[in-house]
């Protein structure tokens, strides 16, 4: 099947070189010519594990392009898979999804199944087709149809290979796609959800909320156990076998980050507020996370007294591991507050770059080593593997303090205790 897929982030690449995969003819276009002629290079502008290899495994089914409107003619099925970005009240920025709504109404003269991507507050695709037939598109020519991403960074192509669910929103007339669907994802095995175009919305932003609600949830239960005394990975154990609950997003910490849970359970609670639907549970989401890093700078101050010209090494930039993402990191924010304190951050980290201009007090350093070398403190803000498995005696050698702040709960207390290091965490023993 001819595939026209816009947009060449995250999101459309990855479903550009899996439905390349799976045998389909697939142009990607994007109005970044410069990322364009990257791309055609064989140069991928974001690290995901396996994406450069299959993008390369592809080349010849999976072409790349900044002609919009070309491209948009000669395939029968087009992909939006456009960013949506948060504005500064909660709401979505749909400015993008606009303008390839403008590009598709000047390039209809065949049939065209209009398949969105993004991740959009209910009521977009509904307004999507109400905008094209606005423009004088022809009805006849066109259906529109929401199938969400569930693809979590770092392990993005298997979660599209081997989905859990296929998620299909479309209107109660549109007799066409379904079928259309089906046929592209012919060599996926997964079951389907069929329900309306707002109804696939609801799921997607109702997937990340819940999601996210699990996050601050167990980072609450922590604080209250150390409070107490208890280890939390006794309590995340405990509840975790029960299968109505599951021991998936029960990992204390510093808090979630990334491109999709603050943006999503944002705008989720301005859709609700906009109904008059005050979302509680959402804005309690919200507010616990937004003060973990805060918590484990008190943590830390009940060790150091002082955070002035202190050296700190932080281990992380990116919000998880296997991604070079810093959106919304929390170990970015955690870098710049320990920064407005006054402290001296040396940071490290395996992909990601510190998404901000060049301050004075915080320096990023090619080799662990060096980020290391004379800090008072080091804080595992990000648990890459790399972290998990560290030299302990090398690193109390390399350091000037012995002070060490687990904000991920990825490393053995008592490993660290044992070379003579101070093992800081909330609720670990």
């Amino acid at each position: 099947m001819e595939i026209c897929v816009i947009g060449a982030g995250y999101v459309g690449l990855t479903t550009a070189a899996v439905l390349a995969d799976l045998g389909h003819s697939i142009c990607c276009v994007d109005t970044n010519i410069e990322k364009i002629k990257q791309l055609k290079r064989g140069e991928v502008p974001i690290y995901e594990p396996g994406l450069s290899e299959l993008i390369s495994k592809n080349k010849d089914q999976l072409t790349f392009s900044s002609m919009i409107v070309e491209n948009i003619q000669k395939a029968a099925v087009i992909f939006i898979a456009v960013g949506t970005p948060s504005l500064s009240d909660g709401r979505t920025d749909l400015t993008y999804i606009q303008s390839v709504v403008d590009e598709i109404a000047k390039a209809i003269s065949s049939y065209k199944t209009i398949i969105t991507k993004s991740t959009v507050p209910p009521g977009t695709n509904e307004n999507i087709d109400k905008m094209l037939k606005e423009k004088g598109v022809d009805p006849k020519l066109f259906n529109v149809v929401s199938n969400p991403e569930f693809l979590r960074e770092g392990t993005a192509i298997s979660d599209m290979i081997k989905p859990d669910k296929i998620v299909i929103g479309k209107q109660q007339d549109d007799q066409k796609s379904l079928s259309i669907l089906k046929e592209i994802y012919k060599s996926i095995t997964a079951p389907f959800i069929v329900t309306s175009l707002n109804g696939a919305e609801m799921i997607k932003y109702t997937s990340n909320a819940f999601l996210a609600t699990k996050i601050s949830f167990i980072n609450e239960i922590a604080r209250i156990c150390d409070k107490y005394n208890v280890n939390i990975e006794d309590v995340t154990k405990g509840i975790g076998t029960d299968p109505r609950i599951s021991p998936h997003f029960l990992s204390s910490g510093i808090g979630y980050g990334g491109s999709c849970f603050p943006k999503d359970v944002r705008s989720l609670e301005y859709s609700a507020l906009d109904k008059n639907v005050t979302p509680l549970l959402l804005q309690a989401v919200q507010a616990v996370n937004q003060s973990q890093v805060n918590l484990y700078i008190e943590k830390l101050s009940a060790f150091i007294d002082d955070f002035s010209r202190k050296t700190i090494a932080v281990l992380g930039v990116a919000f998880k591991p296997n991604t070079d993402d810093t959106r919304y990191s929390p170990a970015v924010s955690l870098i710049e507050k320990l920064s407005s304190l006054g402290c001296i951050v040396q940071t490290y980290d395996p992909k990601a770059q510190l998404p901000f201009e060049k301050v004075e007090t915080v320096s990023q350093h090619a080799k662990l080593e060096t980020a290391i070398m004379n800090a008072d403190c080091v804080i595992i803000a990000t648990d890459w593997d790399e972290f998990k498995q560290l030299n302990w005696l090398k690193i109390k050698a390399l350091m000037k303090g012995d002070f060490i702040l687990d904000a991920r709960n990825c490393i053995d207390p008592q490993v660290v205790r044992e070379t003579g290091l101070t093992y800081i965490g909330v609720a670990r023993s």
